[in-house]
């Protein structure tokens, strides 16, 4: 379990080199998720942090109730993300924090599978984030490796989260599978 820690670490690590590279006049490129700009993309990301020491401390989604919905990211953006990815860690960090179940909307899980979940969006929404960009979008080959092997196994296909799986050559690199899995076009 803590390797997975470590990637997590590792992922969160590559959303936070994206974010840092946006600049004001960035904030409502489009990202390759169809809904989101990049205001969306981190602010999805941004909320997702602060659930994290809540759930991980034992709470429901029905007592936090709309406490994280719409804009969390105010009028710092690039701050607001530092300071939430940065308690989510800390919370990921406690000696005891993969041996809990955490609920999740869609029911009890071990902190084990939020952990992983947590981890591949991070991964994946670096890339899209990068793509949004138009900077580096090469990702750690550890961390993607990993994060495939994962997702691989979840069954993802079209549905609310992604679009079917994209194709892509038999001599396609880890991370282009991993990014075609989700639907996008690496």
């Amino acid at each position: 379990m803590a390797r997975l820690i470590d990637l997590h670490g590792t992922a969160m690590g590559e959303f936070d080199r994206r974010v840092r590279e946006i600049r004001l006049t960035d904030w409502a490129l489009p990202t390759p998720c169809a809904d989101w700009d990049v205001h969306d993309l981190v602010n999805h990301l941004t909320t997702e942090q602060l659930w994290v020491p809540t759930l991980l401390g034992g709470a429901r989604v029905e007592e936090v109730g709309d406490r994280f919905e719409g804009d969390n990211l105010g009028e710092e953006p690039i701050t607001t993300w530092e300071v939430a990815s940065r308690e989510a860690r800390t919370a990921w960090l406690a000696p005891s924090s993969l041996e809990s179940t955490v609920h999740l909307s869609f029911g009890d899980a071990p902190a084990e599978l939020y952990l992983w979940q947590m981890t591949f969006d991070l991964t994946v929404h670096a890339w899209d984030l990068a793509r949004a960009l138009g900077v580096d979008e090469t990702l750690d080959p550890d961390l993607v490796k990993e994060v495939h092997t994962w997702a691989s196994g979840q069954g993802f296909g079209p549905g609310p989260m992604f679009d079917a799986p994209v194709e892509v050559g038999p001599h396609a690199g880890v991370q282009d599978r991993l990014i075609a899995l989700t639907g996008r076009t690496p």
